[in-house]
């Protein structure tokens, strides 16, 4: 009886320890040790697992293995998408992450990876390569809590593409969820400058299409939050005051 007493309570300790999400110090090791190869290698595997596959922090691990990659450049023909498949990884990591409970020792990264992002697509809107520019900012989406000048950007990217009525429904969601936001004193900087160039942008195609009024009261819409900002102030006195 002793013995069958005990055994049960050796199974029910062992499904205890299996339901419970590993602390994943394998990683944290590999990634102290710049070993960012192996480190994708591991943490890819714990993303294949039926238990873990729902969990955030293996797919955090993931993408940060895969982002390092991209920096540093390899051989190795599996990574020659390594910033894209980053992308990848981050955003399921965030779609995981349900509560926002399990990545906040990691906010530094995702706010690295999303400015490294914005600044992509910075570039290649001032290059007025909108098709590529749109190509980024759909993947934007998937790294960020605050999609509304994200919205805004792909309304203009469409917009420039000669989209105006996939503009325009994009225009009217951004809009929206605009109107819901109260402060972006808490957003990353990779989001603040999204917006900024998301109300930039709209504002000058509504300009192209002479909308000039609904481009000042966009305007006006973010101007409290942009005003120390010289390049924002600069836009917004051309065309408002």
């Amino acid at each position: 009886m002793k013995r069958t007493f005990g055994l049960i309570l050796f199974l029910i300790a062992g499904l205890t320890a299996n339901a419970q999400a590993p602390n994943y110090d394998d990683l944290k090791i590999l990634y102290a040790d710049a070993n960012y190869e192996k480190l994708t290698k591991v943490a890819e595997g714990y993303t294949l697992k039926e238990d873990q596959k729902k969990n955030a922090l293996p797919f955090l691990w993931l993408a940060k293995g895969l982002y390092k990659i991209s920096l540093s450049g390899t051989d190795d023909e599996k990574y020659k998408n390594a910033y894209k498949d980053a992308i990848a990884a981050l955003g399921k990591a965030m779609k995981n992450d349900k509560d926002g409970s399990q990545l906040t020792d990691h906010t530094e990264f995702i706010e690295e990876f999303q400015f490294s992002m914005a600044t992509y697509i910075e570039n290649d809107i001032t290059a007025k390569d909108y098709s590529k520019a749109s190509g980024w900012i759909l993947k934007y989406y998937k790294i960020t809590k605050n999609p509304v000048g994200a919205k805004f950007l792909d309304g203009a990217t469409k917009y420039r593409k000669a989209d105006k009525g996939g503009a325009n429904t994009l225009w009217k969601e951004a809009d929206l969820l605009l109107g819901k936001i109260t402060s972006i004193e808490d957003w990353s900087e990779a989001d603040k400058m999204i917006l900024q160039l998301g109300v930039l942008q709209t504002a000058e195609c509504y300009l192209a299409s002479k909308q000039k009024e609904k481009a000042k009261t966009l305007l006006n819409k973010i101007a409290q939050w942009y005003e120390e900002d010289a390049d924002f102030k600069a836009k917004y006195d051309e065309i408002v005051n």
